[in-house]
């Protein structure tokens, strides 16, 4: 999972994609925000879904989608119709994450209203229900999406009451951020208990975390190193060590219901860590 606002440039978004289509991954995700966050100007974003149509278009098998595009920046028929052009050009592998917008500074910086924390939900609510309609096959918004009933779509957050519901109504999974396995575990049984009570099947539990990895513990070092110096953290991410050090980490969100794993890679200019990435998937699969 790529931070896009952090500067990366078009030929880093190629590489990147190349590396990890070639690798094995599943899936290739990256943030829909316009501003940078961590390193500051003039680090910034090409637009999220202009992006993934080109990625659709040079790559075969990997999965894309964002995580997460706010309703704030897009009326639902646009992020519908961007959606849906991504999945035609490639060939059925979209995937689409949505979520309320929180980043207040890039609102004020793009223009892009930014109403209160209800508003905003009130919106992904209605935003939710429309792209529903428009792919459904009842409405007249044409061309349909190639995947069918419809692309996945994921919501996420810590698993407070409003986000739940709306993922049960609405989506297919339910991603948490930067929990704990304790915390993963909670998330989790609240999730399932709502899909119960809802009488529908479980959503599929995904996790989006940070992740350092190396071939051994002093390449593991040199790459934590360089995440505190584009954070500006003196800890570690939830995942970092050798490939195995992680692996054994992973098992262990596994276990509470931890279905997927997207790992944010913030040193974009390090290509090579993609393909250790890919050895981990191939650990867990094994």
């Amino acid at each position: 999972m790529l931070e896009g606002q952090e500067g990366i440039e078009w030929e880093q978004w190629r590489a990147l994609a190349a590396a990890a289509e070639e690798a094995g991954l599943d899936g290739f995700f990256r943030s829909d925000h316009y501003r940078s966050i961590l390193r500051g100007e003039p680090a910034g974003s090409l637009d999220a879904w202009a992006t993934l149509a080109a990625l659709g278009a040079s790559t075969t098998r990997i999965r894309l989608g964002t995580l997460v595009s706010p309703v704030t920046f897009r009326p639902p028929s646009v992020l519908a119709k961007n959606a849906v052009t991504v999945d035609h050009i490639s060939g059925g592998r979209v995937e689409l994450g949505v979520g309320a917008g929180w980043y207040e500074a890039e609102h004020e910086t793009y223009g892009f209203p930014f109403p209160s924390t209800r508003e905003r939900f009130d919106e992904l609510e209605r935003q939710l229900a429309e792209i529903h309609r428009q792919w459904a096959e009842g409405s007249d918004a044409w061309p349909k999406p190639l995947q069918q009933p419809r692309p996945p779509i994921i919501l996420g957050g810590s698993a407070k009451p409003r986000g739940v519901s709306l993922a049960i109504r609405f989506a297919d999974e339910y991603n948490t951020t930067f929990a704990t396995v304790d915390q993963a575990r909670e998330r989790r049984r609240a999730l399932d208990s709502a899909a119960q009570d809802a009488r529908r099947e479980p959503l599929t539990f995904s996790i989006m975390t940070g992740c350092v990895v190396g071939r051994d513990a002093a390449e593991a070092g040199e790459r934590l190193a360089r995440w505190r110096q584009i954070t500006h953290q003196e800890g570690k991410p939830t995942f970092s060590g050798t490939v195995d050090e992680v692996v054994e980490d992973l098992r262990a969100y596994e276990r509470v219901g931890v279905e997927r794993a997207m790992l944010q890679h913030l040193d974009h200019e390090d290509v090579e860590m993609v393909v250790l990435l890919g050895e981990l998937a191939a650990a867990l699969a094994a």
